[in-house]
This record gives C-alpha cells, sequence and structure tokens, in this order.
C-alpha cells in the first residue's frame, strides 16, 4: 500500500512540476528578453531633447497662421513640458529670494511663468517662412550639465544662435535655460522679477507677469 501511495505521489509530483514549467515559459519573459528590451529604449540624450523640441516648435510655425495664439498656445504646451524644466527656471530666476515664498506662493509663481513660458513660444514662433533648426556642437558644463548649441536658419533675415542649457531632472534631460545670440533670457527675467518683488511685492510680480500672458494673447 505504501509503495502505492509513494508512486501515485511521484507522478502526481511530476505532472505538476510539468504543468509548472510550462505555465511559466508560456507566461513570463525570461529575464534576459527583459533586460534586452530595456537596453533598447535608452532616454533621450540632451541633444536629442533639443532636437524633437526644435521639430515640434517648426511644426507649429508652420501651421501658425491657420492656429492663431490660442491654437499655437495649445499645440506648443505639451513639447515644452516635455523639454523644459520651468519650477527649476523658475527658482533660478528668484535666486535667494525664492526661499522666503510661502508653498502657496511657490506653486502660484510656477503656475504663471509656466503660462508665460508657452505663450512666450507662441508669440515668437507663429509664422514660418523656411526657417530651420542647425545643430552645431554641445559641451559638458562643470556641474554635470550639457550646453547644446544650434543655429536656426532664416532665409528672410539674420540667422539666431540658440544655445540650450540642459540638466537632469530624475533621468531626463530638461532645458533650464535658453541664451538667445549672447543674451540670458533668465538672466533678464532675474534682474526684472527679484527688482519687482522687492519694490511692490509678490502680488504685484503676479500681475505684471498675468499683464504679459493678457498682452502676448492679443498678438
Amino acid at each position: 500500500m505504501l509503495s502505492f501511495f509513494k508512486s501515485r505521489w511521484l507522478r502526481i509530483s511530476f505532472i505538476l512540476f510539468v504543468v509548472n514549467v510550462g505555465s511559466s515559459s508560456a507566461g513570463l519573459v525570461p529575464e534576459a528578453e527583459i533586460v534586452q528590451t530595456a537596453k533598447e529604449t535608452p532616454k533621450p540624450t540632451a541633444k536629442e531633447i533639443v532636437q524633437i523640441f526644435q521639430r515640434e516648435l517648426l511644426d507649429v510655425m508652420k501651421q501658425g497662421e491657420a492656429l492663431g495664439f490660442h491654437g499655437r498656445y495649445t499645440q506648443l504646451e505639451k513639447p515644452i513640458l516635455n523639454s523644459h524644466d520651468l519650477t527649476k527656471v523658475v527658482r533660478i530666476v528668484m535666486g535667494k529670494k525664492w526661499r522666503g515664498l510661502t508653498a502657496q506662493q511657490k506653486t502660484s509663481l510656477s503656475e504663471v511663468f509656466s503660462r508665460l513660458s508657452i505663450s512666450a513660444y507662441a508669440v515668437n514662433f507663429k509664422v514660418f517662412s523656411g526657417e530651420s533648426f542647425v545643430y552645431l556642437s554641445e559641451n559638458e558644463t562643470a556641474r554635470g550639465g550639457v550646453i547644446v548649441h544650434t543655429l536656426l536658419k532664416r532665409p528672410e533675415d539674420k540667422d539666431v544662435k540658440f544655445d540650450y542649457m540642459l540638466k537632469k531632472k530624475g533621468e531626463h534631460w530638461r532645458i533650464i535655460n535658453i541664451i538667445a545670440n549672447g543674451v540670458s533670457d533668465l538672466a533678464l527675467k532675474r534682474s526684472e522679477y527679484t527688482s519687482l518683488l522687492k519694490r511692490k511685492g509678490f502680488e504685484s510680480l503676479i500681475a505684471k507677469i498675468n499683464e504679459k500672458i493678457d498682452n502676448y494673447a492679443k498678438q
């Protein structure tokens, strides 16, 4: 009797083993394949982030007149948020003043600054006249960032040199400053915003930014 149970148990164990192995091979992805898949989808480099954004910008410019300001704003919002770290930008702009703001003030300023940034793109890149971006070079910064140097070719006007400074946000490269023909937009805003905050206070700063957004929308 004991030998019967032993042989029967061995048969059942063998059947279960076969079923489990079969289920595993049919339903699970081998570890090597998972690793290979991960290697096949690398994160975009700093250069690629800039080039992807520039292509999307040109695409919107080509539809610029038909879209109008609000259409361009809507089309550009996602590409800008996917390529820029606007929260970091506004922190840099405010400098030491940022630490003196409340959590609510930081949220309000970040939100209105994002709208201003998108609005500025929607106004300054609204018509296509054969423009194209050309990659020139890139170099690493002392603090682990990358500067991507590009040129906006304009058949009907002078070319513009755009240098994009990027830093990593988690695993992703993000634009934190743009220098056009040697002029840093970030530096200009820092001087304006900190001066206004010091002279007239936080609410006046928010009101001034909203006024700029309203003026952009009318163009």
